[in-house]
């Protein structure tokens, strides 16, 4: 049985050498309501509905502002560099014993431009849950994700499957595993 956590403190701000990444805006509804409403990106994930239905997005930001989130949701921001205000999504779910779970997407507009790869390692770096250990899981078509993962120095840790909601399908994913710096 995993034991989440749930978080308190304020989310911090994060920046790397492109980006910005900021806890979501209710200002951001529209771009993330578009990005995460590509079927390429919703099939990459496991919650993210396809069709997206009215009012995901809002309730979805709800959620991730209030005080009694289970976990820390980033916007990837390029705005400050001249790129979009919503590149993707970042986010770590705190789990028992000082180990969290990372999940990202990238909208497809700005795939294979290292956005993924840049705001992994910024959250690495920082570690803002001061994790011992983090999770991160991809479905086994997504190559591309696995591959920022493996060049994140996560280490592959077995096959298993989990249910995503637009493909309506139990998928073959991959686990990875990141021991942090004592």
């Amino acid at each position: 049985m995993t034991v989440t956590t749930q978080i308190l403190a304020d989310q911090p701000i994060l920046t790397s050498e492109r980006l910005v990444l900021r806890p979501l805006q209710k200002s951001d509804s529209a771009l993330l309501a578009l990005h995460s409403g590509d079927r390429r990106v919703a099939e990459g994930t496991r919650s993210i509905p396809h069709p997206l239905p009215p009012g995901a997005t809002e309730q979805f930001i709800e959620r991730a502002l209030s005080a009694k989130r289970d976990e820390d949701v980033w916007v990837m921001d390029g705005s400050a560099t001249g790129s979009a205000h919503v590149l993707g999504l970042l986010s770590l779910k705190p789990l028992d014993r000082q180990q969290s779970q990372i999940g990202f997407w990238v909208a497809p507009a700005f795939w294979n431009a290292g956005y993924a790869s840049e705001a992994l390692r910024c959250v690495i770096k920082a570690n803002p849950h001061q994790s011992r250990t983090l999770f991160a899981e991809v479905f086994q078509d997504n190559t591309a994700s696995a591959h920022v993962l493996t060049n994140a120095a996560f280490d592959y840790l077995g096959d298993a499957e989990a249910f995503s909601v637009a493909r309506r399908a139990t998928v073959p994913t991959w686990t990875y595993i990141r021991r942090m710096s004592a």
